[in-house]
């Protein structure tokens, strides 16, 4: 069976210091790292956050406070910081991240007017990323994922691999939540292993 590593939004404004940092999120990184160092990945996939500046999901763009909910394009959508914007610092890969493994790189959340939590597809369900494409390619049929963050981006980044039929697991060491309310993680959790997504210690 082959076997697919997918590393979720290892970037720098998710990391400490970041414009939207995740609670503990540089202790993945060695961790990660180690999965790299340790298993035989047939295909290494980054995700990355890549917004347009002047991205709807960003309170700055909507007259709107960080935290409040709008509907955008008939999907919920939280309101965040401005993150991840196109060609800067926080847009990077964290620099502690090995990527000499690394084999394709797959770009999100570029259309202005929709999110893209999951690394497969935008929030509406509408444009595709291309990594269900390249993993079928290569002829992956198990994943694994990592990265940030465990309650949103690597949730659905999870929900979608395993409704696409692959065996899909999340490496609990691996992730971290934002935890805008405290059982966020928790749920996440929950709702994976409701849908078929097996939890790694």
């Amino acid at each position: 069976m082959k076997k697919a590593l997918i590393i979720v939004d290892v970037q720098n404004d998710f990391c400490e210091g970041g414009a939207l940092a995740v609670p503990g999120a540089n202790e993945v990184i060695p961790y990660i790292n180690l999965l790299m160092e340790e298993n035989e990945y047939d295909q290494i996939v980054l995700t990355q956050d890549w917004h347009p500046s002047n991205h709807k999901s960003f309170a700055s763009n909507n007259d709107r406070k960080v935290g409040e909910s709008i509907i955008l394009n008939g999907v919920p959508q939280f309101m965040w910081p401005d993150h991840c914007v196109q060609g800067t610092f926080g847009a990077e890969f964290h620099k502690d991240l090995n990527r000499e493994k690394v084999t394709h790189i797959i770009q999100k959340g570029k259309n202005t007017e929709i999110d893209s939590y999951s690394g497969f597809q935008d929030n509406n369900h509408f444009m595709k990323t291309g990594l269900d494409d390249f993993l079928k390619y290569h002829e992956i049929q198990l994943v694994e994922i990592v990265g940030l963050a465990m309650d949103y981006c690597v949730k659905f980044t999870c929900l979608d691999a395993a409704a696409n039929g692959y065996v899909t697991c999340l490496h609990f060491k691996g992730t971290k939540a934002v935890n805008v309310k405290p059982e966020n993680g928790r749920d996440a959790i929950y709702e994976m292993i409701q849908k078929g997504v097996t939890i790694l210690g």
